[in-house]
């Protein structure tokens, strides 16, 4: 049993050997590698750093003229809201008025077409009353020839054929 206890001595000494190592060499990989990240760093702030401060100056110089754009054109809405509501009132004003152009125009031309539609109604009044009563008269008078020349011909008078027409077409002529 002394030996196995020496062997196993002896493998754990390795071992403690071995992980001493590889730490070690972990160590300076690590070491390594930090000054690359550093030195990496230090490179990209250099870069960096220039690119930085232009634009830090940049904004600087911009900073007042972005804010008087901005000064400027809420100071031009404005001035357009005002025009607008400006512009708005001389239509509504405009078509306030033509509206009432309009309506006055209408009752003008009603007044106007009434006039003609009374003048009219005049004019038939006492120009065809007349003419269709002097139209009556004459029909009148055309039935009576009718009817006398009807008598004559019934009075079996030679060389006039004796007439066989019914009185009932002139009868309705006279109240046509």
């Amino acid at each position: 049993m002394q030996v196995w206890l020496e062997i196993f001595s002896i493998v754990a000494a390795l071992a403690l050997v071995v992980q001493v190592v590889i730490l070690t060499v972990l160590l300076f990989q690590m070491r390594r590698t930090s000054e690359n990240v550093n030195r990496l760093v230090s490179d990209m702030q250099s870069r960096m750093g220039p690119i930085l401060t232009r634009i830090q100056i940049l904004l600087d110089d911009t900073q007042p003229k972005i804010s008087s754009m901005v000064n400027d054109a809420s100071h031009m809405v404005y001035l357009a809201r005002g025009q607008a509501q400006k512009v708005d009132r001389v239509f509504t004003e405009a078509a306030d008025r033509f509206r009432g152009q309009l309506m006055h125009m209408d009752h003008i031309l009603n007044g106007a077409l009434e006039s003609m539609e009374e003048a009219g109604l005049r004019f038939k009044n006492s120009f065809w009353s007349p003419v269709q009563k002097a139209s009556a008269l004459l029909q009148g008078i055309k039935v009576g020839l009718d009817l006398l020349r009807s008598r004559r011909r019934a009075d079996g008078r030679p060389g006039h054929p004796r007439s066989d027409e019914p009185r009932e077409p002139q009868e309705e002529e006279l109240f046509i």
